[in-house]
């Protein structure tokens, strides 16, 4: 059944009109569905299409998909990726075509999102402290007995909280839960010290409302971060498992049912590899699982440099999937021009976007984007600096790669997904 929630929901997008509300669709286009401009692969830059505009990579897109799936195939973990990268159904559908176990979410509109599109298995990497949304997901999961939901707690109070709620929701199934352990002083959120998980897991224990199935965190948080410094808080985490399974804190469990141990943003999910491939027999099985996100676009900049196929190049390499296009609409001196694109459609809270190739205006000749440098933003406008011998012109395009995937998807609703020659073969739809 939920796999025919997902079929119907991304058959739904397919009927959706094309207008306004679409930056970048070709204005011919308007009053066709999704799908019928999708069969009609357009290209990019001959079909009428507007700029800016963002292009993802076909190719790079199945290529990451693909690498990833292996990779956690080949290290035994399970894989829930980071929705909040994309916030796409679309791409949920390959993920879990690639064998991903579920997806993680950041916060409860986000799992609304994916619960629309029947996404039976959700991984909320935060505390949900609110009774809005405790008393939506209490009736989620008491209409579906299918659906598997799990977040995290880190303290006594947000227990309590929770607890509170789903009472009052008449909540008729727990809610599982992963103590949260901090990466540190000074990092995000998860209880600080052993001692005080262990007050939280027990506070959990008093609840008839939540049930504990494993512990949880995010070392991209660790203070000065270093594969060593990493690795140790990775092996407290597994260590606090250990610890409370010898406690018999995980007995509320099911026979068949796992142990949860979470971990793996997009920076580190090589130690993630490591350290959990060290899990000692515990009294259940464990699922060790991953939640790197970033992966399916990956970028051109932050993470390009941080991520770990850098250290283990035998394992693969991930291929940047996003080029911002954009239009020069200025040429106001020999060292300067202006594109009309900006903050509205490029991300820049890392870095700013990278020229990389120059499509000619008059005959569509593509050449790299050498002596063209990005300065910086406005809301509408892209400053480029120029040498003065630099060849671009009014009317050229200009493609750049971008930094930090999450900001990229966010500001674009239909994204043409691009084959190599320019033919647009579908339309990515995100919901932020």
């Amino acid at each position: 059944m939920a796999a025919d929630r997902l079929v119907a929901g991304l058959a739904g997008l397919a009927e959706e009109r094309v207008d306004h509300r679409f930056k970048a669709l070709p204005p011919d286009a308007e009053g066709l569905t999704v799908g019928a401009l999708a069969a009609e692969r357009r290209n990019l830059f001959t079909g009428g299409f507007t700029t800016p505009v963002l292009a993802l990579s076909a190719e790079s897109v199945e290529h990451n998909l693909a690498l990833l799936e292996t990779y956690a195939q080949r290290h035994g973990l399970a894989f829930a990726p980071h929705g909040k990268t994309s916030m796409s159904p679309q791409l949920f559908a390959r993920q879990l075509e690639h064998g991903a176990w579920g997806i993680t979410a950041a916060v409860p509109h986000q799992v609304r999102v994916y619960r629309a599109f029947g996404i039976q298995r959700i991984f909320l990497a935060n505390e949900v402290v609110d009774a809005a949304s405790l008393r939506w997901l209490a009736g989620e999961l008491n209409a579906d007995p299918g659906f598997t939901f799990v977040c995290y707690v880190d303290s006594v109070r947000g227990v309590g909280l929770m607890d509170e709620a789903l009472r009052a929701a008449g909540a008729t199934r727990p809610v599982d839960v992963v103590v949260e352990l901090g990466a540190g002083e000074g990092a995000r959120t998860g209880a600080r010290t052993e001692a005080e998980c262990a007050a939280v897991a027990d506070a959990v224990a008093a609840t008839g409302s939540l049930r504990l199935v494993g512990v949880a965190g995010y070392e991209g948080e660790v203070p000065e971060a270093s594969g060593e410094r990493v690795r140790d808080w990775l092996r407290r985490l597994v260590a606090l498992a250990a610890s409370f399974d010898a406690a018999g804190r995980f007995g509320a469990l099911d026979a068949g049912e796992h142990i949860v141990i979470s971990a793996g943003g997009s920076a580190w999910f090589d130690a993630v590899a490591d350290v959990f491939a060290e899990i000692p027999e515990l009294s259940f099985p464990v699922c060790k699982l991953l939640r790197s996100g970033a992966y399916v676009s990956h970028d051109d900049g932050h993470y390009r440099h941080l991520t770990p196929f850098n250290r283990v190049p035998e394992e693969g390499a991930l291929r940047p999937a996003f080029r911002l296009w954009a239009q020069v609409v200025s040429r106001p001196s020999a060292g300067q021009a202006f594109l009309n694109a900006g903050k509205r459609d490029a991300a820049y809270d890392l870095d700013l976007p990278q020229a990389q190739v120059v499509r000619s205006g008059r005959d569509g000749s593509v050449r790299e984007a050498s002596g063209v440098e990005i300065t910086g933003l406005s809301d509408q406008h892209t400053w480029v600096r120029t040498d003065e011998e630099t060849s671009v012109e009014v009317g050229d395009w200009v493609g750049m790669g971008l930094s930090h995937p999450c900001t990229s998807f966010d500001k674009w609703q239909l994204i043409p997904l691009v084959e190599a020659d320019g033919t647009v073969t579908d339309y990515i739809r995100t919901f932020f």
